[in-house]
């Protein structure tokens, strides 16, 4: 089965064919100011690959609290216009096809599970270390929106009594922390660059460092007692950071050794899908919301 997917992201949308089993034909183009303009962008696509293929659906991943049974995109994302009406059913009328839509950490945990680095694990956190830090939480199998459709937005935890997990356990604010303390241009400096200036002696930049693993540590520790998963998936460009997951299953375990809980098994895995994973797990929820139609 021939299903198209899109990835809706703030600065632009990826596209892709899903067919034999694989992800193909993929681009991208910049995300649209309006809905209309989205609109149209994403009907030049349909029908360019409806000459082609025989296209069955389309799958999207979307920012926001999405409710995948009514259609709606509630909450928030940067961007506004997706927000609360019925885009789903909007979009089965304009292309005359059938629509999935969920959100796009859930998409990313939905990849890493139907066939990637947690192929046949039935529990499972995904942590999404990016700008902030959101996620998804896996259990049973299926991805738990909670009641308020915020399941898996772990950035919004509290670590120290004032700041956020997003703004404590982000290469990005860690960069922007050793800014401020040069006194330079936040532009000018990258989490990459803050790891390679640890590791020629930079003190600042090796503090903020430790304190970036210290945070990321600990918010992991403490979410694997929220739902005891067999895996902990770490997803975002950083988890491509070479010493990242040996450094954080280091840390993690040495913090339940020193609480007496040597008995808890926890591992910490890269994600396999990378920069792909929301497409491949758009395809995953539109297999279920289908009803697991094979694809």
């Amino acid at each position: 089965m021939t299903v198209l997917a899109f990835d809706w992201g703030g600065s632009s949308v990826k596209y892709g064919i899903w067919e034999n089993k694989s992800l193909t034909s993929q681009d991208a183009f910049p995300t649209p100011k309006s809905w209309n303009n989205m609109k149209s962008e994403m009907t030049k696509i349909v029908n360019q690959f409806k000459e082609t293929h025989e296209l069955k659906g389309v799958a999207i991943s979307s920012p926001g609290s999405v409710n995948s049974e009514t259609g709606i995109v509630g909450g928030i994302s940067a961007i506004e216009y997706i927000h609360n009406f019925e885009i789903v059913k909007e979009m089965e009328t304009l292309f005359n096809l059938p629509i999935s839509i969920e959100n796009d950490a859930n998409c990313a945990a939905l990849a890493e599970i139907w066939q990637g680095v947690a192929k046949d694990e039935q529990n499972v956190l995904f942590v999404v270390v990016g700008t902030g830090i959101g996620g998804a939480v896996v259990i049973d199998g299926e991805i738990q929106q909670g009641h308020n459709l915020f399941g898996g937005e772990f950035g919004c935890m509290i670590l120290d009594g004032v700041e956020t997990f997003s703004m404590l356990g982000t290469a990005v604010h860690m960069a922007e922390r050793y800014a401020k303390t040069k006194q330079i241009d936040p532009q000018s400096v990258t989490g990459h660059d803050v790891f390679e200036l640890a590791k020629q002696g930079d003190k600042d930049a090796m503090e903020e460092v430790e304190k970036f693993y210290g945070y990321l540590s600990l918010g992991l520790y403490n979410l694997q007692f929220v739902t005891d998963p067999s895996l902990i998936i770490i997803g975002g460009g950083v988890s491509q950071n070479e010493t990242l997951i040996e450094e954080l299953n280091i840390r993690v375990n040495n913090m339940l050794k020193n609480a007496g809980l040597d008995s808890v098994a926890m591992e910490i895995k890269a994600c396999h899908y990378l920069n792909d994973a929301n497409l491949v797990g758009a395809i995953a929820a539109f297999q279920s919301q289908q009803g697991d139609v094979q694809i």
